[in-house]
């Protein structure tokens, strides 16, 4: 019997493992800890305290009825718990999707109410979809162009603009400009119109929170403020006294369905679905990488692809409309102190016992104590010691940190996306397009060879020029690779005999970089100088062999590392030179 069990479990260890391949967080609700039971539990429900009015304000930005926002928040967050690889990441609506889904669906839908609602379904569902795709395809890697200090001003910059966007909740006064300098100098004008009831929840909120974060992590700060706010709004009549309140929500789940929509609109859905993609997956990415690194751990950005995917189709199905990482919400759960995914499950059920029990009390809530709650989680996300040492590393990234936190606040965190992106590929592309180069020598007491430049007291070894090029030779440097290796010829003056590259950083050399090396060895052939590379002597073999026989039959040395090299030009050369001075 003990052998039978062994081997039931052996077998039910392998299909967990076979499952967790595509579903990650199988195993770790499957082995879920008990220690972590009361941190996720409040952590879910500091989440939903905030999901579900955010939920009913997104879906009012985008145009449905309030319930939708709702919908949005349940079956997502199941298949995210499932399919997602970040332990803080809570899907559900955001701002900048929700305008972008109106953008796309409004003109196609042309005031037809039914329609719109099929077609916001289904572009969310053929979003989905091509998430799936990207996931097996790999284009994950897209993530890969986001840096830490992107990621440290991105989330600044979200934290900034969490905060301009809900003053004018907790002032109790509309505000509608964009930018940084705008918002400030609109919440200045309209100071005057500030309404005091709602100010003083909002205040009194605040101060719960600062108060319940000193006694303690694990006190449930944000649900408990929201369920003292609405109990006063509720027994004092605040809302007939003009305090803004969260309003009617229907009673009710879901009930699951497959969109339909005109045949001829598919074109036009299918390429806003594209873009849908593309955005909601950088904002997930940016939010996940983000609050991974915040707690040092990593994640899967192609798995993150496959579980925005299902979470879309799932939010599609259920009525709901396009969902992503959201930065507040993951902001709650991460002040709140969850661990695992079992937090959004959590929210989940919770979002799910409000809209069949709860959507009387709701109506009460009011919208300053949610304002006031989203300030707080977005003033923990401020990040003030990495961009201290980013400032001691290197001022440049710094300052493109800087850049990244200003882009989000001027223009808003999706367009803000597209510039971090912008500015991570014109950083890759500097970094590489004109990497370091160095000239070697060696260095009493320093084992090895260095750069001359580091080292005054390098010494170098007379006609012999040793050339180390820091990065992969192809198309976009291949021109500065041939730029600086013929400045370091004429710079090493007419007694230069051999020309010798270090080959270990050169990764790469594709068609492109292959011709610019042959115009260097036809240059220094003319010379009488020997073209020599150290290092990779198996790839500097393959790569020769590709040469076309147009480029001629140039010919070089090759040796499998620097030293070898040295050595072979003392022997070769010096050698011969000290005969002929005897001589």
């Amino acid at each position: 019997m003990k052998v039978m069990s062994s081997l039931e479990t052996a077998s039910a260890s392998k299909w967990i493992e076979r499952l967790g391949r595509f579903a990650p967080g199988l195993p770790t609700l499957l082995a879920y800890k008990k220690r972590d039971l009361s941190h996720d539990f409040i952590a879910g429900l500091s989440v939903a305290a905030v999901a579900v009015p955010v939920g009913v304000a997104y879906a009012q930005l985008a145009g449905f009825n309030p319930a939708i926002g709702l919908y949005s928040s349940i079956l997502p967050l199941l298949a995210y718990a499932l399919f997602g690889t970040s332990r803080q990441v809570i899907m559900g609506p955001d701002a900048a999707v929700c305008a972008l889904v109106s953008s796309a669906v409004a003109p196609m839908a042309a005031g037809d109410a039914k329609l719109y609602l099929s077609l916001t379904a289904t572009l969310t569902f053929s979003a989905g979809v091509m998430c799936i795709a990207a996931r097996f395809l790999r284009l994950g890697a897209i993530a890969d162009f986001l840096s830490k200090p992107i990621l440290v001003g991105f989330l600044n910059g979200v934290a900034l603009t969490i905060v301009l966007t809900q003053l004018g909740k907790i002032f109790g006064f509309p505000t509608s400009a964009r930018g940084i300098i705008p918002r400030l100098v609109e919440f200045a004008s309209k100071i005057e119109q500030t309404h005091w009831p709602t100010l003083a929840i909002g205040i009194a909120v605040l101060t719960l929170l600062v108060i319940s974060t000193r006694l303690g992590p694990r006190i449930p700060a944000a649900l408990l403020a929201l369920i003292a706010s609405t109990l006063a709004v509720k027994t004092l009549g605040l809302e007939s006294a003009g305090v803004k309140t969260v309003g009617a929500v229907p009673a009710g789940l879901p009930s699951l369905l497959f969109p339909t929509f005109p045949s001829k609109l598919l074109p036009n859905v299918l390429a806003e679905a594209v873009g849908l993609a593309l955005i909601a997956f950088s904002s997930l990415m940016l939010t996940a990488r983000s609050f991974a690194s915040r707690n040092r751990y990593d994640i899967d950005a192609d798995q993150e692809f496959a579980a925005l995917g299902v979470a879309n189709i799932a939010s599609a199905v259920s009525h709901g409309f396009a969902v992503t990482g959201t930065d507040s919400r993951t902001a709650v759960n991460d002040t709140s102190g969850g661990r695992t995914q079992l937090t959004g499950l959590v929210a989940a059920a919770v979002i799910s016992a409000v809209l069949l029990f709860l959507t009387g009390p709701l109506r009460y809530a009011p919208m300053a104590a949610l304002g006031a709650v989203l300030v707080m989680a977005s003033i923990s996300l401020v990040d003030v010691r990495t961009l201290k040492s980013l400032y001691r590393i290197d001022k440049r990234e710094f300052a493109l940190s800087i850049l990244a936190t200003l882009g989000v606040v001027a223009v808003g965190a999706i367009k803000a996306i597209l510039v971090a992106v912008l500015l991570a590929v014109v950083r890759f592309v500097r970094v590489v397009s004109k990497p370091g180069v160095e000239i070697l020598g060696s260095v009493k007491g320093y084992p090895g060879l260095h750069s001359i430049e580091r080292h005054q007291d390098a010494r170098t070894i007379p006609g012999l020029l040793l050339f180390r090029f820091n990065a992969p030779i192809v198309f976009f440097n291949a021109t500065f690779f041939k730029r600086e290796a013929m400045a370091a010829v004429e710079a090493a003056g007419p007694d230069l005999k051999w020309f010798v590259i270090d080959m270990i950083p050169v990764t790469m050399i594709d068609a492109t970089g292959l011709y610019a090396a042959e115009e260097v060895v036809s240059t220094l052939a003319t010379r009488g100088i020997v073209f020599a590379t150290a290092g990779r002597l198996t790839e500097r073999t393959q790569w020769a062999n590709k040469r076309q026989p147009a480029l001629g039959n140039l010919d070089f040395r090759r040796f499998p590392t620097l030293r070898a090299a040295v050595k072979a030009y003392i022997r070769e050369v010096r050698g011969t030179i000290g005969n002929r001075i005897a001589g």
